[in-house]
């Protein structure tokens, strides 16, 4: 099997994915402790460093790299400040690639990395990789068109050594509105229509507040969900609440006064495409699971990535 080191690891959303796609991650890293905790229960055999990846002074050897640096100064939904000592942690990844020397690398990031705010900090990161030896392909993907039941749009960037010849082709989507051509997009039906409607234990209790009625955050049955998010209380509502209604800008009411609640983690979890059998374990409070859920990549999204790797191994 080809190996991998992986970066800013999370609870294992790429690794999962790229353990689909045959891979043996020997090391991943991550600071967040029930980050860890999620990891090594679902990827027991990976060699997982907890703490700062500026403290990891020597890799193993591996045909791949991978890295999801955090994202928060890049984030839509966040606060968007491009001197944020955390946007510049792709420093931490190019050292570990110029380290290890793998045939190739692959980078997640969110959409907003495109804003002309950080096109700088992108292009940065693009001529750092190109001088640390690779060829690099950059695009963004939407992962509905692979098989994801969510709206959600990233940031790939994807090198080959460049003394290997060759130049990474970025997949297409089988899943797609255009149904002449690709299959449906896969619903929330499909993800958790055979959950219950009231996991009691597993949801964010805390009411609506005027922030989350600020927005539309219902979606249908029959629909994609909104982008999952790592903060328990701006979760997205479970298609049996009732719908939402547009009062003017930025306010948003329910159109009756039926039960209504926000997704559980382990609904987000599936609509993130992590596997049914995804464990959780009971270490940190149910907000950190929500954290962990909404910060990982979607596996299914960066195992077509990996898998469209050409055979370099």
């Amino acid at each position: 099997m080809p190996t991998a080191v992986s970066l800013f690891s999370g609870c294992g959303g790429s690794d999962i994915g790229l353990h689909a796609s045959g891979f043996n991650i020997v090391l991943a890293n991550d600071v967040l402790r029930y980050a860890s905790d999620v990891y090594k229960a679902n990827l027991p055999e990976t060699d997982f460093r907890l703490g700062d990846v500026a403290e990891i002074t020597a890799f193993p050897r591996a045909d791949l790299l991978v890295g999801c640096y955090p994202c928060q100064g890049f984030s839509q939904g966040g606060v968007r400040d491009p001197s944020r000592r955390i946007n510049y942690l792709y420093r931490e990844f190019d050292r570990a690639l110029r380290l290890i020397k793998p045939k190739a690398f692959i980078v997640e990031n969110v959409s907003g990395m495109r804003h002309a705010s950080f096109r700088h900090l992108l292009n940065n990161q693009i001529t750092r990789f190109r001088m640390a030896g690779y060829r690099v392909s950059c695009d963004m993907l939407d992962a509905r068109e692979f098989g994801v039941p969510q709206e959600r749009h990233r940031v790939f960037i994807v090198g080959l050594r460049s003394d290997l010849g060759m130049r990474y082709e970025f997949p297409k989507g089988e899943h797609a509105q255009d149904l002449d051509t690709k299959k449906p997009f896969v619903t929330i039906r499909d993800a958790i229509g055979d959950l219950p409607e009231w996991p009691d234990g597993e949801f964010n209790t805390e009411k609506f507040h005027w922030y989350y009625l600020s927005r539309n955050r219902y979606r249908g049955w029959d629909e994609c969900s909104n982008t999952i998010v790592a903060k328990a209380r701006h979760v997205g509502l479970h298609p049996t609440s009732p719908k939402l209604k547009r009062i003017h800008t930025d306010k948003w009411e329910f159109e009756t006064e039926g039960p209504a609640r926000r997704l559980s983690f382990r609904e987000c979890a599936r609509l993130q495409g992590f596997p049914k059998d995804m464990k959780f374990p009971d270490t940190f409070a149910m907000n950190e699971k929500y954290k962990v859920v909404g910060n990982a990549v979607p596996p299914p999204l960066f195992n077509a990535v990996a898998s469209a790797l050409p055979d370099i191994w």
